[in-house]
């Protein structure tokens, strides 16, 4: 149900010409579900660094006509410019975003590098996790040579592209695709305004670290190897690079951090350790400023991390556990932290639309009771597993924070957030219930004048009555694992709220006998009878365990209340 998101960022070896760099970017808004988060343009370095973000198939779309488009523009027998670069689109590294591997991001890489190469005519090395040979996996060893180079070298067999010709394209020179992990950028405010003191305790955490000195590490000469290379004392940080230095605007000293793999070194973490670090240092952490925007796990991880230091329940609303994350780490210090404009997935959220669930339970019930026949019982049997859910999940974290239940409050955490996400789940699936069932009225819709017309009206219908069966039996399925949670916490949950408990397994039984009144009734007119036959098995099997936990939950319940 969730969508997948990438994000891409190309850099293009045009930083001075605005008119070749906006024909670029609006070949990547013609893709639609793509949505264009900056442009970057720099005068002295004649590159600019785009992001865009969307769905995958999307994304390699717009960044197959991005590269298309810089190669009929870019000349790069005229380039000229401070940064390495060796083709008019130098680098285009895809990174997972949301709901999505770093290997099946890899093998997006690897489709857009092929196409490239293919109806493109560029060299395409595939660099970082994309890449086919070890050696190619950092990107300075690809573009080693630069353009200037890359005549004489691509004719070389160990430089042959991954994709492509192995012909030097004195236009467009090679491309570097690759895959990569999201790159956060990030200052921690200090309370000194000594760009000095920053530096160094930027040194004792970047993963690079500093250069060894004999005697006085402050005075003393520094160490070299037998190559003449400095000896680096390491970092605390893996997968970081820091500085240290003063921001005029705000007036304090700040250390600037670029996190290159947030899987490795996660937000909050780096947080800990550069306050750590600055504490041993007689300095504090006021604060944390994320340059650009980050995915929603950056923060969810990051509150659901403070939360447990605090020994409380993650199992809260999502909302709630980014304002943890965001007062946490200070991260509204400088300035409001606005979630809509720094967490990538609210950033391309889609504006506007009816939504069911953004109505007031009034407004709800009112457009329930209207002669409209949407939102019919497929959505107020989601709604009903809803609030049975919840209910289960309320007395979780009611139990989590019981005075005297100390020690168990992981156990219950565990219980309420399966419950959140259960919740959400089923929340999702009452406006999509409804959205269902409006595909068949559009499918219905369709002209059928011709055999051709009849055909794919006839398709369209079968596929959109099948997803309006789908949907509800996906209610039961999750309503039925939502009961596992009211009967955990009939059991063993707050007693005080064991009658919760009950209502709750009340509400997912009927939620679930509901949804399969709607798988039903849906599959009279479906031509493919094998699947008919299937999901209406299993539907009854579901329906049967739900009645049977009903029972359970309430015999326990009334035996407590007794």
């Amino acid at each position: 149900m969730k969508k997948q998101l990438i994000e891409c960022v190309p850099n293009f070896s045009e930083g001075r010409d605005m008119n070749i760099i906006k024909q670029i970017t609006d070949q990547i808004e013609t893709v639609e579900g793509v949505k264009l988060l900056d442009v970057d343009p720099g005068k002295a370095t004649n590159r600019t660094v785009v992001t865009f973000v969307g769905s995958p198939e999307e994304v390699i779309e717009a960044a197959f006509r991005a590269v298309k488009k810089a190669s009929e523009l870019i000349d790069m027998k005229n380039h000229k410019g401070e940064h390495p670069r060796f083709g008019a689109t130098d680098v285009c590294p895809l990174v997972p975003v949301a709901n999505i591997t770093m290997e099946e991001v890899v093998v997006y890489a690897r489709k857009l590098g092929e196409r490239i190469g293919k109806e493109l005519n560029i060299p395409v090395y595939c660099y970082e996790s994309a890449a086919f040979d070890g050696k190619r996996r950092n990107l300075a060893y690809c573009r080693s040579g630069e353009y200037e180079g890359l005549k004489d070298k691509i004719t070389k067999p160990e430089w042959k592209p991954d994709f492509g010709p192995a012909s030097f394209n004195e236009k467009a020179g090679a491309t570097a695709v690759g895959a990569r992990d999201f790159l956060i950028a990030v200052n921690f405010n200090l309370n000194t305004t000594s760009t000095r003191r920053a530096n160094a305790l930027a040194f004792d955490v970047r993963e690079q670290g500093r250069p060894k000195r004999e005697g006085s590490q402050i005075t003393g000469k520094p160490v070299v190897d037998e190559k003449g290379n400095p000896v680096m004392i390491p970092g605390t940080l893996k997968a970081t690079k820091a500085i240290g230095w003063f921001i005029d605007e705000y007036g304090i000293a700040q250390v600037s951090m670029n996190i290159t793999n947030i899987s490795v070194t996660p937000l909050h973490v780096a947080f800990d350790e550069v306050c750590k670090k600055a504490q041993e240092r007689g300095l504090r952490v006021s604060g944390t400023e994320i340059v650009g925007l980050a995915p929603l796990s950056t923060f969810v991880d990051a509150g659901k991390y403070f939360l447990k230091k605090q020994n409380r329940s993650v199992g809260i609303d999502e909302a709630e556990i980014i304002k943890i994350a965001v007062k946490s780490m200070g991260l509204d210090d400088l300035k409001p932290f606005v979630p809509e404009e720094k967490i990538i997935e609210y950033m391309i959220a889609e504006k506007g639309g009816k939504k069911l669930m953004d109505m007031t339970c009034t407004g709800f019930a009112n457009e329930t009771a209207s002669e409209s026949p949407a939102p019919g019982g497929g959505s107020i049997s989601a709604y009903m597993s809803v609030c049975g859910v919840a209910l289960g999940t309320m007395v979780a974290n009611l139990s989590s924070h019981k005075a005297g239940w100390d020690e168990r409050w992981e156990e219950f955490s565990d219980w309420a957030e399966k419950g959140q996400k259960l919740k959400d789940e089923l929340l999702f699936l009452v406006d999509e219930d409804t959205r269902s069932f409006n595909n068949i009225m559009e499918a219905m819709g369709l002209p059928k004048k011709t055999d051709a017309e009849k055909a794919a009206r006839d398709a369209a219908m079968e596929e959109a009555t099948k997803y309006a069966i789908q949907i509800p039996f996906k209610v039961m399925e999750t309503s039925l694992a939502g009961m596992n949670i009211c009967k955990a916490m009939a059991e063993k949950g707050n007693p005080a709220s064991v009658s919760d408990a009950g209502v709750g397994a009340l509400a997912i039984r009927s939620g679930v006998m509901g949804a399969y009144l709607n798988v039903k009734i849906n599959t009279g007119g479906l031509k493919d009878k094998k699947f008919v036959e299937d999901i209406i098995a299993k539907g009854k099997l579901i329906e049967e365990k739900a009645i049977a936990m009903e029972k359970e939950i309430l015999e326990v319940v009334n035996s407590k209340i007794k």
